[in-house]
């Protein structure tokens, strides 16, 4: 209990040095006192809310849509406060500069009140920037699907699988789901790209088998001619919440594989299977979850046994660190691997073909887009659902199509 009273007192004194700061903004701009109020009454809702959530939750519930709104709205409201603060203090740092060098001179200090106006404005100008895009980000963003489309070329494709396509989806994060109609957007949009084989890269649920019984119906409804095969990601595993039992987990774990069958999916579980056409062949390997920090059960040789080296190889593994750190240098030679997990942090800056930016690239090298080292690729999916915060900021939620070409120049 004493670890969880540090961390309270800890909390509030950050966000009370954060409020206190923003406050001094709207103080400048304005003197109407129901504005005040109503900025105050807002910021002690939020956070009286977030912490009641947070210490009120069992463990065994794992995720609620409640404690991801209330996660939600405390990063709608704190991170635009963040930007006042840095305007803020940092201005105070610059006067109490001043305030020494004129010590020190004979020179007297100009009147800062009106400096201090104008970056009050500026700042509360800047602040409404990432405010209404994690406003956006909740109320649309989470559902905003974009259909990203590769074409990858191979010297050694077999002839046959030149022009396959491939519709990759990843992290679905069942639990997090509120709203059926438009998920059925995006499961439509699915099949529009009418690909050949449709992969998902893991985590169906957030935590349990049961998130998914509203959304079976829905996902059943995928259609590939040459099959759709899946693979599990960390969330899959029930590793995130207080089980009553080690049987409840377990009997959790199986009643999630079972899913994957109901929704038409070949769940693969440190296996391959081989799409055959005109006499020849190319392998689809999934293995079990390995992440770096995470759940590490996937065993490439288990999935790979009985296989050629010379085998074209399309592997499914959910967390890219396993590309980084075992797949990429394996001389067995996977050709493209496909991964998700990173959400691409759900927030970021992105302008497709020229800049992005998310604070999930400091935690992984493959945070989100296709990557190429050794004349091999991975395509790290940035998840079609969402979880922890109920929304998507700058990095929308993502649709895979990959078309596979014969290099006939350096066959």
């Amino acid at each position: 209990m004493s670890r969880w009273i540090i961390t309270l007192i800890i909390a509030s004194l950050i966000f009370f040095f954060v409020e206190f700061y923003a406050f001094q903004a709207l103080k400048t701009v304005t003197k109407n006192k129901y504005i005040k109020w109503i900025w105050i009454i807002v910021a002690v809702v939020i956070y009286v809310n977030l912490f009641y959530t947070v210490f009120t939750t069992p463990r065994s519930a794992g995720q609620t849509k409640g404690f991801q709104f209330a996660i939600g709205f405390m990063l709608t409201f704190l991170i635009p406060k963040l930007v006042l603060v840095a305007i803020m203090f940092g201005e105070d740092v610059v006067r109490v500069i001043q305030k020494i060098v004129s010590n020190f001179s004979s020179g007297e200090t100009k009147p800062l009140a009106s400096r201090r106006q104008f970056l009050s404005k500026l700042a509360l100008g800047l602040a409404a920037i990432p405010f209404a895009s994690f406003l956006y980000g909740i109320i649309q963003g989470r559902y905003n699907y974009k259909v990203l489309k590769y074409q990858l070329s191979f010297k050694d494709l077999p002839e046959a699988f030149d022009g396959l396509t491939i519709t990759q989806v990843s992290d679905i994060h069942s639990g997090s789901f509120t709203n059926k109609e438009k998920v059925q957007y995006g499961v439509d949009m699915i099949n529009k790209q009418k690909s050949d084989v449709i992969l998902f890269t893991g985590d169906i649920v957030n935590n349990k088998a049961e998130e998914m019984d509203d959304w079976i119906d829905v996902f059943k409804n995928l259609e590939a001619p040459l099959g759709k095969f899946s693979v599990l990601g960390n969330h899959d595993y029930g590793d995130y919440i207080q089980w009553n039992s080690k049987e409840d987990k377990k009997n959790n774990f199986q009643a999630v594989k079972d899913i994957h069958p109901k929704i038409g999916f070949d769940l693969l579980l440190d296996e391959h299977r081989y799409l055959e056409k005109n006499g020849e062949k190319i392998a689809i390997v999934g293995v079990e979850n390995w992440g770096k920090g995470f759940n590490q059960s996937g065993d490439l040789k288990k999935a790979t046994a009985g296989m050629e080296k010379e085998d074209f190889k399309i592997l499914m593994t959910h967390d890219p660190s396993h590309w980084e750190y075992k797949v990429k240098k394996d001389d067995f030679n996977y050709h493209l691997t496909l991964s998700g997990h990173t959400h691409g942090l759900q927030m970021g800056i992105e302008i497709p073909g020229f800049f992005k930016w998310s604070p999930s690239q400091y935690v992984y090298k493959q945070w989100a887009g296709l990557y190429n080292e050794f004349g091999r690729f991975i395509n790290v999916n940035r998840g079609f659902g969402y979880h922890a915060f109920p929304g998507r900021v700058g990095i929308w939620p993502e649709i895979t199509v990959i078309e596979l070409k014969k290099d006939v120049k350096h066959a």
